[in-house]
């Protein structure tokens, strides 16, 4: 309990108690005055009993202003008291939660800003692997395009090669072709050796070489023709009966050859020479030329084309490998990503709830704080109800003073006046202290006082007989106030803490 508390008990007390000791005594209790004496005012008994009883209305009524204002003073002291406290209280919870939380939210702000880096960083990479996905899905889908026209390319080609195979296999396999021996002096009469070849047909097959190999079907009069040779070349006889065979020779692709041929028919015609003709064998190889060179085109472009499809199908499925991996890597960038969204958000929250509490503590002490300051503008306030109470006691106590110092005056003689003067204030004095009781208890700083004195010597006289003021009086009002508000203050403290 503060020292200002303690007086203002004190000074309940004795206002309490004189307040009683006027309601049970009827008494009065003067404050003297130490440093001078009251003006001494001459007029009838009338008017000083009007005269006093106006004052002693006054005194009672600042005495009870006094009460009040103390009171409210009391109540304002223990509210700022208690404000006090609370704020006391308030200031070290935010002083304590501060020193918690400062950590907290720096750890906290630290732990976000990480976040949000990890996070910023994790969208990046997540962008930039989408955007690599994206590229090597379409590069995919490109080489995978690209291995679909390898492949058409090399069906075209193996058709066209399979095409030029066949070509050449037949022509290889050999066929067979319209043939005529003609005059070599004249084309366009038969030879003398046509009747042996009576099929008029001539087999051509296609050699490796690029040659023609063309065979003719010799009929008959084989014991006649016994020699048969192109460019200086023998044919091959090969017998398919007794009077036929095959007369085979290789040659380049032509329309026509010139052969040379010996027959010998002395057999039959004894005088008959040998003779050695020439005739002109008109067959048609030409059909053959440029087979082996398409067949061998045709072969490139199949090779060609099988080997840029093998590089398709390479590059389709390195690309492939990386679109895959590429896929993956933004799936994982995705997971990273959220997983750093996560993190953020809980950090976030986190800073949020670390400055949620340090903004709490504040709040509450900026509360107690102006939960203070009301109740200190409360207490400031009743001081100055309680001063200003006090100086209208002590000017109502200085009128009632000077009423009681008022000297009646009689038409007697002035010896008689001066006689009956003194004993006039006695009487006022005695009769005063019917009215009220009015004590110096209730003036925050009460002064030293004395016993009164007067002018005159009945006036000294009479003081001796007025009840004890000052101190004494005081601490025997006091008292009573004290057990007073003990009986009354108990029951109330007891409810409050009940």
């Amino acid at each position: 309990m503060t020292s200002h508390v303690k007086n203002t008990l004190v000074t309940t007390a004795a206002i309490a108690g004189a307040l009683a000791a006027t309601t049970l005594f009827n008494t009065t209790t003067v404050k003297a005055d130490t440093t001078s004496s009251a003006p001494v005012t001459t007029t009838t008994s009338a008017t000083k009993d009007t005269a006093i009883a106006s004052a002693q209305a006054k005194v009672n009524s600042a005495s009870a202003a006094v009460v009040s204002a103390q009171a409210a003073y009391g109540s304002a002291s223990t509210a700022a008291f208690d404000a006090a406290a609370k704020t006391a209280a308030a200031s070290a919870s935010a002083a304590a939660t501060s020193a918690a939380t400062s950590s907290a939210v720096a750890n906290a702000q630290a732990a976000a800003d990480s976040a949000a880096t990890a996070k910023s960083t994790a969208d990046a990479n997540l962008a930039k692997a989408q955007s690599n996905a994206a590229a090597t899905s379409r590069a995919k889908s490109m080489t995978s395009a690209a291995v679909v026209s390898a492949q058409s390319a090399v069906a075209s080609a193996s058709a066209k090669a399979s095409d030029a195979d066949s070509a050449v296999a037949s022509a290889e396999a050999g066929q067979t072709v319209t043939a005529n021996l003609m005059k070599s002096s004249d084309p366009t009469q038969a030879s003398a050796a046509q009747q042996y070849f009576a099929t008029k047909t001539a087999i051509v097959k296609l050699l490796p070489s690029g040659q023609v190999q063309i065979t003719i079907p010799l009929t008959s009069g084989l014991e006649y023709l016994t020699e048969v040779s192109y460019n200086g070349v023998d044919a091959t006889f090969t017998k398919t009966g007794d009077h036929s065979a095959n007369i085979t020779f290789t040659a380049d692709p032509a329309t026509s050859y010139t052969l040379a041929m010996t027959m010998d028919i002395r057999s039959v015609m004894p005088l008959m020479p040998i003779m050695h003709e020439t005739a002109l064998l008109d067959v048609d190889t030409t059909i053959f030329n440029g087979l082996l060179a398409a067949k061998s085109a045709a072969d490139a472009a199949l090779t060609s084309a099988q080997a840029a499809l093998s590089t398709a199908e390479t590059n389709a499925a390195t690309v492939a490998q990386v679109a895959s991996n590429a896929a993956s890597a933004a799936t994982a960038a995705a997971t990273v990503a959220s997983d750093a969204a996560v993190v953020a958000t809980s950090a976030a929250t986190n800073l949020t709830s670390a400055q949620a509490a340090n903004s709490t503590a504040q709040a509450a002490l900026t509360s107690a704080q102006a939960v203070q300051s009301a109740a200190d503008a409360v207490l400031v306030t009743a001081k100055a109800n309680l001063d200003s109470a006090n100086a209208a006691l002590t000017s109502a106590q200085a009128e009632l003073k000077s009423a009681q110092n008022i000297v009646v005056v009689t038409p007697s003689s002035s010896a008689a006046s001066s006689a009956s003067s003194a004993a006039t204030a006695t009487s006022n004095v005695a009769s005063s202290a019917s009215t009220t009781t009015v004590t110096s208890a209730v003036v925050a700083t009460p002064a030293t006082t004395k016993k009164a004195t007067s002018s005159t010597p009945a006036s000294s006289t009479t003081a001796k007989t007025l009840p004890q003021t000052g101190n004494e009086n005081q601490s025997a009002l006091v008292a009573l106030g004290l057990a007073i508000l003990t009986l009354g203050i108990y029951p109330m403290m007891k409810r409050k803490h009940a």
